[in-house]
């Protein structure tokens, strides 16, 4: 046949065949487009569910189950219907322009057991200020007896507080609330018993009032005092990435002072799962709940440092503590001079430390400091006599 002749041809009566033939166009690799959604749901799967046992984890990769997510995107954050709600109400009181007062004043919040020891020094502090400030006390074992005029009915319903437990952040939560009945108080701060300012008022005031950050201390310590003390209970809505630590002694914006007081739900989290002793932990609740709720819903609000000086150099359970001869000019200034904050974890394996910026500016940091003893009034009396010397 015709056919089978052009097969046998050889090289040389290649230019005896016809033209060239019109193939066929090629199949598609259907089973290669149906292949490839099926293998990327199954990858997606065992993202998403990782296979538990080791044997099943390294089929996928040699590095195990971690080795296999480590090249894809993290899964989407789910909120709970709860912290949906809460963060809607916390967006839209930060959004809400700050109301305009004709004069805006700062609400200086003591924290006491009873009686304040350094009175007559903040009256020295307060004197040739009024209707720029505002005076709250919570005394949480005994009625103090006060010796300034600025002190006198400044007294709020109080209730006992006891170290390290969720007490001492419900009375921060109860000065907060009856500062802010007050629509002048713009600023709030938060001190204590042993609380001495460091500044001349003008100072302060200007300070606080002009700032465009809160000052809540919030540093990340992965060490046994720090991140040791998360509870898994405190999940979906806090999680340990978030969780964080610093000194309850803050200063803030109005804005901020509502957004507390909003706060449920963050706050249930710390009362029930963050206290001593539960799970073998020693969790102190005003030491982590603020700096983690700012951290999750503000983390740009705030300045990650406090502007009230506390000494830890000690290491020990409570701050370095100054009487009557420790107060010094050369102590003060010394005080006065610190532009840097630093935080060192509990495990002691890392410094942190940035500059005191205070709208972008480097500043000093402190305005107060702590802790004082009753002993050393005389002293500071004395000293801050002429406040122009800081």
């Amino acid at each position: 046949m015709k056919t089978s002749k052009m097969w046998r041809l050889g090289k040389g009566d290649v230019h005896t065949l016809p033209g060239a033939r019109h193939r066929p166009p090629l199949k598609r690799p259907i089973w290669i487009i149906v292949l490839l959604p099926m293998v990327c749901l199954f990858l997606l799967c065992a993202y998403i569910y990782p296979p538990q046992r080791s044997a099943a984890c390294y089929l996928f990769s040699s590095k195990g189950c971690k080795g296999l997510s480590g090249w894809l995107p993290p899964p989407a954050r789910i909120y709970t219907d709860e912290e949906i709600a809460s963060r809607i109400v916390i967006r839209e009181i930060l959004q809400t322009p700050p109301i305009e007062v004709k004069n805006a004043k700062i609400a200086f919040m003591f924290l006491t057991p009873g009686s304040l020891p350094f009175e007559k020094l903040w009256e020295k502090f307060f004197h040739g200020h009024e209707g720029r400030f505002s005076v709250y006390v919570h005394a949480s074992k005994e009625k103090p007896v006060h010796v300034s005029r600025y002190f006198i009915n400044r007294d709020i319903r109080s209730d006992q507080v006891i170290w390290g437990k969720i007490s001492m952040v419900d009375a921060e939560r109860r000065l907060l609330a009856s500062a802010l009945q007050d629509p002048e108080n713009q600023h709030f701060v938060l001190l204590s018993d042993s609380c001495v300012p460091l500044h001349k008022f003008d100072y302060v005031y200007n300070y606080l009032m002009y700032t465009n950050v809160s000052y809540v201390d919030c540093f990340n310590d992965p060490g046994p005092h720090g991140n040791g003390r998360f509870s898994n209970h405190m999940l979906p809505e806090v999680r340990i990435k978030d969780f964080r630590k610093g000194a309850q002694w803050f200063s803030m914006k109005r804005q901020h002072a509502l957004i507390v007081m909003a706060d449920n739900l963050y706050y249930s989290k710390f009362r029930d799962y963050c206290k001593p002793g539960l799970d073998g932990k020693n969790c102190i609740a005003d030491e982590h709940y603020l700096p983690t709720f700012f951290h999750m819903v503000d983390p740009h609000g705030i300045a990650n440092w406090s502007v009230t000086h506390v000494d830890w150099s000690e290491r020990k359970w409570h701050p370095k503590s100054y009487r009557a001869d420790d107060v010094t000019y050369e102590l003060v200034k010394n005080i006065t001079s610190i532009d840097m904050s630093i935080h060192v974890t509990s495990d002691e394996k890392e410094v942190q430390s940035q500059p005191c910026l205070w709208n972008g500016i480097k500043r000093p940091c402190y305005l107060f400091a702590r802790k004082f003893y009753p002993e050393a009034v005389d002293n500071l009396l004395q000293l801050f006599s002429n406040y122009t010397a800081f």
